[in-house]
């Protein structure tokens, strides 16, 4: 049973005498947004579930532009850790890029499962924090395309750009892991049609095999 947030229940979300910090603002910050949605989530609002004066956050972030851009930074950074150490390892390129993906799937369709009213809020709020998710598209086209530089290396993959090879990569399987579809993630089909796409691109990347 999931634990009930210090912001739905109406209290400050840390004690009073807590240092305030950015991460605390952050956190906070989540918490209204769960509860009120994206368009109630105010500087105001967020220094009261604090417990503080709105200027005292206001020291910390100096816009609810840039509040919000914060927010989508920490949920975007979060999904990050488990793909970086895929992309770390070793091995044959082709299984290892499928894992990349195979965990960027999971982790977003977890965190849309777990904690469906943030992954709302970041759904929206996301579309004015342009530059937020341009970093976040940029690294996870960074991991691809290192997987995929190796794979060019050992002669599994075809002569390709990399970088570009992982940018249509990304692309060809939003369906299957951007927000914006994630009402389509529960049909049954869902996994059918993704194995039926990543067959395509290894096909499209994979050096041919000789016959004879």
């Amino acid at each position: 049973m999931k634990r009930e947030s210090a912001a739905r229940r109406g209290v400050p979300a840390h004690p009073v005498d807590t240092p305030l910090t950015r991460d605390r603002i952050v956190a906070a910050a989540e918490d209204v947004l769960r509860r009120f949605g994206p368009a109630k989530a105010t500087v105001v609002d967020v220094a009261r579930a604090l417990g503080v004066s709105h200027a005292a956050v206001y020291r910390h972030v100096a816009t609810k532009a840039e509040l919000r851009d914060l927010v989508v930074g920490r949920w975007a950074e979060a999904t990050m850790p488990p793909l970086r150490e895929v992309a770390s390892r070793s091995g044959p390129a082709p299984q290892r890029l499928r894992r990349l993906f195979d965990a960027l799937i999971a982790v977003k369709r977890r965190r849309a499962a777990d904690d469906p009213e943030l992954f709302a809020a970041y759904r929206t709020l996301s579309d004015d924090a342009q530059s937020i998710v341009a970093a976040h598209i940029e690294e996870l086209v960074g991991l691809a395309a290192t997987i995929i530089r190796s794979g060019v290396k050992a002669g599994t993959f075809r002569a390709v750009d990399p970088v570009a090879a992982a940018r249509a990569v990304l692309f060809a399987t939003s369906r299957f892991h951007h927000p914006a579809h994630a009402a389509e993630w529960t049909d049954p089909a869902i996994d059918a049609a993704y194995n039926d796409v990543w067959q395509l691109l290894m096909n499209g990347l994979r050096v041919a095999k000789s016959r004879g």
